[in-house]
């Protein structure tokens, strides 16, 4: 473990209103971090609070010139906020294609960007990025492409943070049980293409939701990572998808995306569609 945990420092979390952000929320302060809570809505009635779309660069901008008013530095920034989207590629209207990468994907540049110049030597950075981010699913192509930018994003900023000794991490866990499902944008509209199988698809995957990890669980080993000298490139959190993470580095993709669209295409039982 490194020194990192003590009551001087700084943790701001994003997405802290719900879900993962405030299972993270509430660890860190009952471990005695000082928390900066950051979402569009106060719905837990946390302190150290700040509304803020993260999507939105001058709302970022402003509130992270309040923290630094305030607290005058950053030791540790979770980016957390995001949400889902499902639908068929081509029946996915653009602006909500844009949209959600303007909070998985630039919602985590505008807050990296304004929080690392008040980050010092002994920074850490995690982003909440997904499983998905390795394996593609059909009908949550744009969900699952934001999180894989989002990855590459943040492989390349931490070589760059490399010689500030500031380490950044892509935590992707798997199926977690929040509302994240229930919030999810879906759009099911079709064609005679895909017929049923969008409708089938989000129901298949919606229907393990009792199965999943619970956000507390998620969050401690977050919490623990987070305390570790080292922070890995990444952090895959549930053992079934390290296994599949381990084993697709022996798959030909092909044989991947076979398998991956055949359990989770949306076909019916007994027949093609």
């Amino acid at each position: 473990m490194s020194k990192f945990a003590n009551e001087s420092n700084v943790v701001v979390i994003t997405g802290a209103s719900s879900g993962i952000g405030l299972c993270l929320s509430n660890f860190y302060t009952n471990n005695g971090f000082i928390v900066v809570n950051i979402a569009r809505h106060n719905r837990q009635n946390q302190s150290n609070f700040y509304q803020c779309d993260v999507s939105d660069e001058q709302q970022v901008k402003d509130t992270f010139y309040q923290i630094k008013q305030k607290f005058g530095k950053i030791n540790l920034l979770i980016n957390n906020a995001g949400f889902g989207l499902s639908g068929a590629v081509e029946l996915c209207d653009l602006s909500s294609a844009k949209q959600i990468f303007d909070v998985n994907f630039f919602g985590a540049f505008n807050c990296y960007k304004y929080a690392l110049p008040l980050m010092e030597s002994g920074s850490k950075i995690i982003n909440i990025s997904s499983v998905c981010a390795f394996f593609p699913l059909p009908f949550r192509a744009f969900y699952c492409a934001s999180k894989s930018a989002l990855n590459l994003l943040f492989y390349s900023a931490r070589m760059e943070c490399k010689d500030l000794k500031i380490q950044i991490c892509n935590v992707c866990p798997g199926d977690t049980k929040t509302n994240f499902t229930k919030n999810r944008v879906k759009n099911f509209n079709t064609n005679s293409r895909y017929n049923d199988k969008i409708l089938n698809a989000t129901n298949k995957i919606d229907a393990n939701e009792n199965n999943r990890m619970s956000a507390d669980f998620v969050a401690k080993k977050i919490y623990k990572l987070s305390l570790k000298r080292k922070l890995p490139p990444h952090k895959i959190i549930g053992f079934k998808y390290k296994f599949l993470y381990f084993i697709m580095r022996f798959m030909p993709l092909s044989v991947l995306l076979h398998f991956t669209e055949k359990f989770f295409g949306g076909h019916n039982k007994g027949g093609n569609n």
